[in-house]
């Protein structure tokens, strides 16, 4: 590897801070779940007379992680893969927005003294190669 490319590329803590922060979080939060969750198991237990027990615990913590999961991966693939699906067929939103930027280009191209629909004509005649 040249000293160029060294230098260009950012350090590994830079260049995977967000992935590092939010794995730190997940883990903080998990063991907050792990921790919180066995005192409840073990103040249950000691309410109803019996012991606190680990093979008993682990099958809960690991229910309640996965249920978890479950629920907010659900959520989150739905509102990622529902709003592309609705974007790419052409939702109300993503048409608005859509002829917006056509409208700001329009006006763009008037101030500089140029046709919009002569401009479009031009650019599809260039990219048919009759230019």
């Amino acid at each position: 590897m040249s000293d160029s490319s060294a230098k260009s590329r950012p350090r590994f803590h830079r260049a995977y801070s967000f992935g590092i922060v939010t794995a730190g979080l997940f883990l903080v939060s998990w063991a907050g779940q792990f921790v919180f969750q066995a005192i409840a198991v073990r103040n249950e237990a000691d309410q109803h007379g019996s012991s606190f027990s680990w093979s008993e615990f682990f099958p809960q913590f690991l229910s309640s992680t996965f249920e978890n999961w479950q629920s907010e991966f659900l959520q989150l693939i739905w509102q990622a893969a529902g709003l592309m699906l609705f974007y790419f067929w052409g939702s109300s939103q993503s048409r608005e927005g859509e002829e917006r930027v056509e409208a700001k280009v329009d006006a763009l191209l008037e101030d500089r003294g140029i046709e919009p629909a002569r401009f479009v004509r031009d650019m599809r005649a260039r990219a048919d190669g009759k230019s």
